[in-house]
């Protein structure tokens, strides 16, 4: 058992950095940022590029798909999202949806349709006890994702930018007319939300050994219901809801009386807080 709950939280922790990316977005904009998963896929891509071309090491992948991600993040924003923000919030999701068929398409044709081993090198703690075993992969990842929202969460509470970023959510009409700089503020936005889907694409990658043009698919839509379940806009809601689906997808799995498919029970655990929830679970 407590190597399950283990495994859970760590498989939580990748829910959680795709999904807050997610909820940022939605949070600002008010838009469903389906793209974000061709971000995940393409922070996997770069981080495999660095280790086949440049080094074996999985630190300088990991940032350069961060940066890489980030930027593709921010040139989302302005070639499709900008133009229309102003149109209904329909426009931008189906622009958002043809980007991400399109990315996959695109990975497929550049790198093929195979998938790719990611054996990249690196030294990292892991642990030991007698109730369970976290591989330094795990370690990692569970790290990364405590160190990346204790950080985003002092940027976000402590910083101009951070309250800059608060006045936009609430009203980013009378934000920009008391002077705050909008368009600095979703930038950073779709900055680091996407920096962190490149950084959990890399981190998945490694931790399954696996690159492959339709790897951002499945874990969109975990995502997505992660973000629902949460409440949409809410960041600690995506953080809990990544938990909890993680660790309901494991209890069940590992139960021999239950049959239901592993990747469905994301939506049946989804339905059944919605009963009870209508407005996720951290939504006023």
């Amino acid at each position: 058992m407590g190597q399950i709950i283990a495994n859970a939280v760590i498989l939580g922790c990748t829910y959680a950095l795709m999904a807050i990316g997610l909820n940022m977005v939605y949070g600002l904009l008010k838009i469903l940022h389906v793209a974000h998963a061709g971000i995940y896929t393409l922070g996997a891509y770069v981080g495999l590029l660095i280790f086949r071309t440049l080094t074996k090491s999985l630190w300088p992948g990991l940032v350069c798909a961060m940066v890489a991600a980030g930027f593709a993040g921010v040139a989302i924003f302005h070639i499709l999202y900008k133009p229309v923000l102003r149109r209904p919030r329909y426009i931008a999701l189906i622009a958002s949806a043809g980007i991400f068929a399109a990315s996959q398409e695109l990975f497929r044709l550049i790198a093929g349709p195979y998938p790719y081993a990611f054996p990249a090198q690196f030294v990292f703690p892991a642990i030991r006890t007698k109730f369970f075993y976290l591989t330094s992969t795990q370690m990692l990842i569970l790290s990364f994702t405590v160190v990346s929202f204790i950080v985003l969460y002092f940027l976000i509470s402590r910083t101009k930018i951070g309250l800059a970023w608060q006045a936009c959510m609430q009203d980013m009409d009378i934000a920009g007319t008391s002077g705050i700089n909008v368009n600095r503020v979703i930038t950073l936005n779709f900055f680091l939300g996407s920096a962190l889907a490149g950084a959990a694409g890399i981190l998945v990658a490694l931790y399954r050994n696996s690159v492959f043009p339709t790897m951002g698919a499945l874990v969109s839509y975990k995502a997505f219901v992660v973000v629902v379940l949460g409440g949409l806009g809410s960041m600690p809601g995506a953080v809990v809801a990544a938990m909890l689906l993680a660790l309901v997808e494991s209890l069940l799995s590992a139960a021999p009386w239950f049959e239901f498919p592993r990747d469905a029970l994301a939506f049946l655990t989804m339905t059944i807080i919605l009963l009870f929830r209508p407005k996720g679970l951290f939504k006023r």
